[in-house]
């Protein structure tokens, strides 16, 4: 004797599991996406800014930190020497990138500010625009000194 089912398939919501799925992947990418993009990955404490900055598209970063016996300077997420980073933006600037390319230096605060003002100078002196990046004002409180009269 055969064997038949006697109620009607009725798959329904076994068919839109699949779909509910692609979507929450989808909705997990789009939130968490901006999240994921890659960074210095330098940690440094910045001093705090009031003046924002805006985007630019290409950009070299530099991240200046408190070491000992010498300060760490990282070009992107390598660590070098100031020889080292004056080799690497010779070479950028021989393949024509200081025309175009604008260098951004993060600086922490326990940085000695000779160190800070030898790589600001270094930066500089090979042509490359520059700008010091710093922390936004609106996270931490900023005091400006009043000036005598």
């Amino acid at each position: 004797m055969k064997l038949e089912i006697t109620l009607p398939e009725r798959p329904g919501l076994l068919h839109a599991v699949p779909i509910l799925n692609l979507f929450t992947l989808l909705l997990f990418f789009l939130l968490l996406g901006p999240s994921l993009v890659m960074q210095s990955g330098v940690a440094v404490e910045m001093a705090p800014s009031r003046f924002q900055m805006q985007r630019y598209e290409d950009t070299l970063v530099v991240t200046l930190g408190p070491g000992e016996p010498l300060p760490r300077i990282h070009f992107g997420r390598d660590p070098v020497t100031m020889g080292q980073l004056a080799a690497r933006l010779d070479e950028l600037h021989s393949r024509g990138a200081s025309a175009k390319a604008i260098v951004l230096l993060q600086s922490d605060m326990g940085t000695p500010v000779g160190v800070e003002r030898e790589a600001t100078e270094l930066i500089l002196g090979k042509g490359f625009r520059l700008a010091i990046v710093g922390k936004s004002a609106a996270k931490t409180k900023v005091t400006v000194p009043k000036t005598a009269p």
